[in-house]
């Protein structure tokens, strides 16, 4: 099944007419995306956008052979005007099945949003899902139990869309994920590869053709990642973002919580506020045993607070206990989690605090405190196959 991307933006396209934000100035050149619409094989249009003609013929394909144009969601604005020899456009009802000449089987897939979904298979049986800008599956049995070869979505938008397919079985280790609906929500670039990487999926320049089913090298997503920053830098809201779209993530809170405190127990209420309803918290600082374990990623949320509790352990803040025999035990215990890190196989990201960048701490215990991170910081990243410092909310690749 070949497939041309005739456009891969938002409904309103990139960049947005009249938007001044920074997203939208420098989309430009092969960043500059027109409205979604994906051409299959030259008999099937999904969505009907200004300019699919020309972006046809832009992309070497003619829309002469188009036997059925479908829509996925509701158009807002003026009627988009049917070029010339096209069939009219519509929508199919949920669960509907339509069979094209040339062999193409064609399902409508129910969202959870309006729109519609379209599940497509070719005559030599590849499978195709192509999703509505915002939407996703409503349900289990609205998609296949057996994995797609290419799944085309609203990733940056609905990660969750993702992380519910790949709970279902939908995507599996070699289906191709490739992002549209693209809007100004992410910058373009080197930002755009990032994120859609974390996720396992990739963008392409409008005009692109590609063939469902054929092998194409799936990004590797990182399988250790350590996320480092300063205060309210955005580096939690940055680790979270990597893991939603995988399903049952496990968010382990070394910070545990603090009776009486209600301005720490707001900001665990904003923790739990904006992460996916299929996590799972679990509020402990026993991290080795989590790691050792096989089973979903796990986010943990932070590092600087499980040391913080290992130097309570060993007394660390009392000189005479550091010199007699905490700063062994102290080394014993994080040594342990370093190693955990290096043989879990399982997918961590793990969040910490850059504390070394500022004013020297006026007591020993502070200073030492700031020693003792730096050094598990440095161990755990040399450990990590991707390290991230995230200043202002942006995000900067270290490895």
């Amino acid at each position: 099944m070949e497939l041309t991307l005739l456009g891969t933006g938002a409904p309103a396209g990139l960049p947005r007419p009249h938007c001044p934000c920074a997203a939208c100035a420098t989309a430009r050149g092969e960043w500059a995306r027109a409205a979604t619409a994906l051409l299959v094989d030259g008999v099937l249009l999904l969505d009907l956008t200004p300019g699919a003609a020309f972006a046809a013929a832009r992309a070497g394909r003619s829309p002469g052979g188009v036997r059925q144009v479908l829509l996925t969601h509701p158009h807002d604005g003026p009627a988009v005007e049917l070029p010339a020899g096209l069939p009219a456009a519509g929508r199919v009802a949920d669960g509907r099945v339509l069979t094209l000449l040339g062999g193409h089987r064609v399902r409508a897939v129910p969202m959870d949003a309006p729109g519609t979904g379209y599940e497509v298979t070719a005559s030599g049986g590849e499978r195709l899902l192509y999703l509505p800008p915002g939407g996703a599956p409503a349900g289990v049995s609205a998609v296949a139990d057996a994995p797609y070869d290419m799944v085309v979505a609203d990733i940056t938008g609905r990660p969750d869309a993702v992380a519910r397919l790949r709970a279902t079985g939908a995507i599996g280790p070699a289906t191709e994920l490739i992002a549209v609906h693209l809007d100004h929500d992410v910058p373009p670039g080197d930002e755009l590869d990032r994120r859609l990487a974390a996720a396992g999926a990739r963008a392409v320049p409008d005009g692109t053709t590609l063939t469902v089913g054929a092998y194409h090298p799936v990004p590797e997503v990182p399988r250790r990642t350590l996320v480092t920053g300063g205060a309210r830098s955005g580096k939690s809201w940055e680790a979270e973002r990597r893991l939603t779209s995988f399903p049952g993530v496990v968010y382990v809170a070394t910070g545990g919580g603090r009776e009486g405190d209600a301005e720490w127990a707001a900001r665990v209420r904003l923790h739990r506020d904006r992460r996916p309803a299929s996590w799972r918290t679990v509020e402990t600082c026993e991290l080795v045993p989590l790691l050792g374990r096989d089973g979903p990623p796990l986010l943990i949320d932070c590092l600087s607070l499980w040391l913080t509790d290992a130097m309570d352990r060993v007394a660390a803040w009392d000189d005479d206990a550091w010199y007699r025999d905490g700063a062994k035990a102290l080394r014993e215990r994080t040594g342990e989690l370093v190693r955990a890190v290096r043989e879990t196989r399982r997918t961590v990201v793990a969040v910490t605090n850059e504390v070394g960048g500022g004013v020297v701490p006026a007591t020993a215990s502070g200073r030492r405190f700031r020693d003792e991170l730096g050094r598990l910081n440095a161990a755990v990243a040399a450990e990590c196959e991707q390290v991230l410092l995230v200043v202002a909310g942006q995000p900067v690749r270290l490895r």
